[in-house]
Parts: C-alpha cells; structure tokens; sequence
C-alpha cells in the first residue's frame, strides 16, 4: 500500500506505514505534514533531536532503534535529554520509529 502527502504541487510518496519512499523528498515542510499526521507538534526540541538523527544517519546510512536512540542523545545533548521518558514525551510510542519516521529516514530494522 502507497499512500502520499501534497505540499503545494509535489506529491510525497509514502510506504504503508507512513515512511518517505524516496529520502531526497524530505525538508521542513514534509517533517511537519508527518508530525501532523503523527499527532506531534513540532517544537525546538524535537528539531534538535530530529536533526541529530539525520546527521548520524547522513554519516553511518543507519536508522536507529530505541536503545541506540537514547545512547546517541545522552551522547551528543545530555543525559538529562537522553533517557527514554524524555523521547516518549517527545515521540509518543515508539520513539524511534516516530522520530525516524519525521526525520525522513527509513524505519528502523527492529522497531514494530
């Protein structure tokens, strides 16, 4: 199943589960129109997040799951952001697989 999103005359194709089929489709606007759908209101620290995730994924080619999300946060923004109830508060759900999802990058091999 193909579903697709419009941002004034482009047409986004998505896979059945909401991820960009091509990654070169994703700017500002299309994180937006996927954290709409997502029910997640794009704030300062969802874009610090968002952007640590498409920086580690332009570097290694590899999306991350939840364990290796938090890792990487605690890392790079501190412990107090890099814990899993600051990204649930974040990314409700599934952390991983929303932020990845919003970020543009492709699903995580094991998330749900």
């Amino acid at each position: 199943m193909t579903n697709s999103i419009v941002i004034g005359e482009r047409i986004i194709e998505l896979d059945g589960e909401g991820f960009l089929r091509e990654l070169s489709d994703w700017d500002r606007e299309v994180a937006a129109k996927i954290a709409a759908a997502e029910e997640v209101s794009l704030g300062d620290s969802h874009w610090e997040v968002l952007n640590l995730l498409r920086s580690h994924y332009e570097v290694h080619k590899v999306t991350l799951a939840n364990r290796a999300l938090v890792s990487l946060v605690k890392r790079e923004l501190g412990s107090k952001k890099g814990n899993s109830i600051y990204l649930m508060k974040l990314f409700t759900g599934s952390p991983a697989k929303i932020s990845n999802k919003i970020a543009g990058l492709p699903k995580p091999d094991n998330c749900l």
